[in-house]
């Protein structure tokens, strides 16, 4: 495994590995999430997708750990919070009983054009807003809805950035939120399907070692994003998101084109034979 991770012993392979997890951490920096999306799209082009899960757990991981700073701030949000991460767990943990690991393109072509569509309307500077008194009971709904769709597709954003986002939280808090929703429906997902998963020690070593890119360019996009107004913020999310979406669609497409021709060779390979 390690061998096949680490690109038989490349060194180009090895760079090309590390600058996918610079600009990878650099888009978490600047918008709070895409660093998985990001590195899988790109490291597909140099490993097997499993290979390529495999070497992202660390990252993915500790980049969520650290978004949740400033440490001072942490409680109150949690405090605020708090009822949406419940939520999350038993979405995601009664999804991952009764649906298991996550599977399916088309539930995730569907979920990024739900992202698609969501990013194009706050582009046009369209806006939700939650009441403050609406949240002591809507929380644990979007954090059910947003378990629940971690355990159906492996992606934690919908609905809980959009419902983030319509608490009129500021651009950093946001950002904060985000990591903290992220870390648990990491956790939350890692738990559930813990007997389903299992990584190799070769995996997990090489995966920590790309810990050092992605923090780094983590920094760098977190110094961006301070110097960004709330107006371009708002439109680096609303882009990223819109990002996501896509290559969601694309990667299910993709897929969905892959099994269709794979199927079609298996049944002329089942009429020669008979034949």
């Amino acid at each position: 495994m390690m061998a096949g991770l680490f690109g038989g012993g490349s060194w180009a392979w090895l760079a090309s590995a590390v600058a996918v997890f610079l600009v990878a951490g650099g888009v978490k920096g600047i918008v709070g999430l895409g660093l998985p999306t990001v590195s899988m799209a790109l490291l597909a082009m140099l490993m097997a997708p499993a290979e390529a899960a495999a070497l992202l757990v660390m990252p993915s991981l500790i980049t969520n750990l650290w978004q949740l700073r400033p440490w001072a701030a942490l409680g109150p949000l949690l405090r605020r919070l708090g009822g949406m991460q419940l939520g999350i767990c038993a979405g995601t943990w009664l999804g991952a009983w009764v649906l298991g690991a996550p599977a399916g393109a088309w539930s995730r072509a569907l979920l990024g054009v739900a992202l698609i569509a969501y990013g194009c309307w706050g582009l046009v500077g369209a806006r939700l807003a939650v009441p403050p008194r609406a949240e002591r009971w809507l929380s644990p709904l979007v954090g059910f809805a947003t378990g629940w769709v971690t355990a159906a597709t492996g992606v934690f954003v919908v609905p809980a950035v959009p419902y983030l986002q319509a608490l009129s939280l500021q651009r950093d808090a946001l950002v904060q939120a985000m990591g903290i929703c992220f870390t648990v429906s990491t956790i939350a997902l890692a738990g559930g399907l813990a007997l389903n998963a299992s990584y190799p020690a070769s995996a997990l070593v090489l995966s920590a070692w790309m810990l050092l890119p992605a923090l780094l360019g983590m920094a760098l996009g977190t110094r961006i994003r301070q110097r960004l107004s709330a107006v371009w913020f708002r439109r680096c999310l609303m882009v990223g998101l819109l990002a996501l979406g896509t290559y969601m669609v694309a990667d299910a497409l993709a897929w969905h084109g892959f099994a269709s021709h794979d199927g079609e060779g298996a049944l002329r390979m089942g009429r020669d034979k008979a034949a």
